[in-house]
């Protein structure tokens, strides 16, 4: 095999940028496309030159392709995906891979069962930003970590949450803020600082009149005992995003794209049982840590790396698995907000499968202002 040959399922938006993607790549080859609105997927095969199909069943039959990008709302990922694993397919599946654990669950273990490749669409690990950080965590720089804090705001106007009659809704999207513009951070956040073993979170809508969550407030509990605070929203303008991760040795601190290491001159664990001054305190070294300028970042760069593993064993930048833990974090937000409970990770499969039930049946249909199937400009701009 030279190329991979990809089909992409789900052409509207994100898929859209991913086939061109697949297009000008070396290591892969586009060779079908598949969206439930024919005038899209004509539209798709038509430009790109590849065959089209409405049902994604028959793509992943036509023999056309060695592996899919599933880009099709949240609730389809899972059934998309297993049915490729089982057709002898490898999977690429935009974020977040599940609406619920157990049907994360079901994608890894088809998977495996099927020896094929899965990833998942995190391509903010291809940036030198993440990679930085991850070398100081790894290297021991913060010590055992005792506090963690997100903040990540986003915006969202009404007419976005009008333009398709599946967004915003628990049967058309499974959630809110959460699941669709969060996870690409909380993937973030839980590559750092690790997954918390219990989340307490208030959720509600603020803002805009949808029956999803358009606001989080989080508190968070670890393994070793640390704490933590996550936030997020679609109800304020998005930024500064603002990170911190305090360790016994240091504080780690990413504000937009500043980031500083506050470097204590000895272990607290260790300064406050030796200091003698009753007003002793610890010296702080600021440290700017510098990032490398992108080079091969984004979208494109997880499209290459999971065809380079298909082609030659790359190891995955993004696996399937890993994106279990952003779909537990998310489930458990809204298990607890909606239970008004703290929860325990791992999620209670079953308790959440049955919220996820009533959720649905009381899900109601929406009126649409204006369908709009477009690619978000910030994240065009990375592909």
């Amino acid at each position: 095999m030279e190329k991979v040959r990809i089909g992409v399922i789900g052409v509207g938006g994100m898929g859209y940028a991913h086939c061109q993607s697949v297009k000008n790549l070396e290591e892969t080859e586009l060779t079908c496309v598949c969206d439930n609105d024919e005038e899209i997927a004509r539209k798709r095969g038509e430009e790109f030159g590849v065959r089209y199909f409405t049902d994604y069943k028959e793509l992943i039959k036509s023999g056309l392709c060695d592996g899919v990008i599933v880009a099709t709302p949240h609730w389809f990922h899972p059934e998309i995906s297993i049915f490729a694993f089982e057709n002898g397919l490898h999977v690429l599946s935009e974020k977040p891979i599940a609406v619920k654990v157990s049907d994360a669950d079901k994608m890894i273990e088809a998977a495996k069962k099927n020896k094929k490749t899965f990833a998942v669409m995190y391509q903010k690990r291809t940036t030198p930003l993440v990679k930085k950080l991850l070398q100081i965590i790894k290297e021991g720089r913060l010590g055992e970590i005792h506090r963690t804090l997100c903040v990540d705001p986003w915006y969202r106007c009404e007419a976005y949450y009008e333009s398709g009659v599946w967004r915003a809704t628990w049967i058309g999207e499974g959630g809110g803020v959460t699941i669709n513009q969060a996870p690409h951070t909380i993937d973030f956040f839980t590559l750092l600082a690790g997954l918390p073993k219990k989340i307490e979170a208030k959720t509600r809508t603020r803002l805009h009149n949808i029956e999803v969550e358009d606001e989080v407030s989080a508190f968070l509990e670890y393994e070793n005992g640390a704490w933590g605070y996550y936030y997020t929203s679609t109800c304020e303008p998005i930024g500064p995003f603002h990170l911190e991760i305090a360790g016994d040795k240091a504080k780690l601190v990413i504000r937009g794209n500043e980031v500083t290491l506050y470097n204590y001159e000895s272990p607290i664990s260790e300064f406050t049982y030796k200091a003698d001054d009753m007003w002793a305190s610890i010296k702080v070294n600021e440290e700017k840590i510098e990032i490398p300028e992108s080079k091969g970042t984004g979208h494109r760069e997880i499209i290459k790396n999971f065809a380079r593993n298909i082609l030659y064993g790359e190891e995955l930048l993004s696996p399937g698995e890993e994106g279990l833990k952003s779909v537990e974090f998310i489930n458990a937000i809204i298990l607890s907000g909606k239970k008004n409970k703290p929860v325990e990770i791992p999620v209670d499969r079953k308790e959440y499968d049955e919220l996820m039930e009533e959720l649905k049946k009381t899900s109601k249909p929406k009126k649409v202002v204006k369908v709009q199937r477009k690619t978000d400009p910030n994240i065009a701009k990375q592909v």
